[in-house]
């Protein structure tokens, strides 16, 4: 599937990625749309048809990933939140070893997500992922979440990697292709982001449910 020798960068997205989507649908799937059905006197059902009406104004934007856009639009304090449910921020099965893997090959390996700083600062408060994966970029940094050009562009600009000699993992299969419209030659989906949940399909691009599955790497 991969030739780890023609590969000299790995980008990683985190949520569905690395750790366990299960924290994040957990919390925006049915934890938020209680709390907003408790703050405005809603049945439970009625929040949730308001709360994604919202997700979808502005899906694939990064005020869908922006913790402030939400706490404006919807009325609540979603930090204060997202904190009581953190005992469901894991890593992935395999995660931690395949990070551990990349290393020891001497790989180039960065973080690339989409959440918000704080949402971030808060996984790695939860996890030793920034020990694992010290370089960290959240695209709120760059004005532009991994949907759009913009954002490769200015994370070349940042990282100096070589696409061609680049592999990029996600969990979205829209946002693998536009790594590899800016022409990311190697992507990867993971078909089980969340363990609560039945398995993706991808249908353009490689995808693996563990990556025990890749080729294995051979310190270099």
């Amino acid at each position: 599937m991969l030739n780890w020798n023609s590969i000299d960068t790995v980008l990683l997205d985190m949520d569905g990625t690395l750790l366990d989507l299960h924290y994040d649908n957990h919390f925006w799937l049915n934890y938020l749309p209680e709390c907003f059905a408790v703050q405005h006197n809603l049945p439970l059902a009625e929040a949730k048809d308001q709360i994604n009406q919202k997700f979808a104004e502005v899906a694939g934007t990064l005020n869908w990933y922006s913790l402030d856009y939400w706490e404006r639009t919807l009325g609540l304090p979603i930090r204060q939140l997202k904190a009581r449910s953190v005992n469901k921020i894991k890593y992935r099965a395999d995660a931690p070893h395949f990070l551990e893997s990349l290393r020891s090959a001497g790989k180039q390996v960065a973080l690339v997500t989409n959440a918000h700083p704080d949402a971030l600062a808060l996984k790695n408060q939860h996890t030793d992922l920034a020990q694992r994966c010290p370089l960290q970029f959240s695209t709120h940094e760059f004005g532009y979440c991994k949907e759009f050009q913009e954002l490769w562009q200015g994370l070349q600009q940042r990282l100096s990697f070589d696409p061609a000699r680049t592999l990029f993992v996600d969990d979205g299969e829209h946002i693998l292709d536009s790594a590899e419209r800016f022409g990311i030659r190697y992507t990867l989906g993971i078909r089980t982001p969340d363990s609560q949940q039945a398995e993706k399909v991808f249908v353009t691009h490689a995808s693996v449910d563990l990556f025990s599955e890749l080729p294995a790497l051979t310190e270099l």
